[in-house]
């Protein structure tokens, strides 16, 4: 049997799960006065990933946290300004930033876990192995 892959548990951001309710959430990994803040967002059966700041004013999009959908979760809003992004590439349909994107982070689901991709470029030291899959 060969053994599981390996897990980077600082990457790990949520499980697929954890998305349902909302439709997407933050995320905070590294440390240090510049941690990688971020958001994931359910895209249908994807998810997407974005640094977690406005393109106009270059501050976070979540006035309340996890707070990144409208009402009827079919929109990314930035809550400073009302802007208004595509969930499926970030683009700005409406407000100040209009024509702008949000920055996109790689994401990569394992199983029910959602990680950040390596060639994101953060270094996190704690890794553990994943858990057997079923034969």
């Amino acid at each position: 049997m060969p053994e599981p892959a390996e897990i980077d548990l600082e990457r790990v951001i949520c499980r697929l799960a954890d998305l349902e309710a909302h439709g997407a959430r933050g995320f905070k990994i590294g440390g240090g006065d510049w941690p990688l803040r971020g958001f994931v967002v359910r895209c249908g059966n994807e998810v997407r990933g974005y640094l977690n700041r406005c393109p106009h004013a270059g501050h976070p999009l979540d006035l309340i946290p996890d707070r990144f959908l409208t009402a009827d979760r079919a929109l990314i809003l930035c809550s400073s300004h009302g802007a208004l992004f595509e969930k499926d590439h970030g683009l700005c349909l409406a407000g100040p930033c209009a024509g702008q994107s949000l920055s996109p982070l790689p994401l990569l689901v394992l199983g029910e876990l959602v990680l950040l991709a390596c060639e994101a470029g953060v270094t996190t030291p704690a890794v553990a192995p994943a858990a057997a899959k079923p034969a």
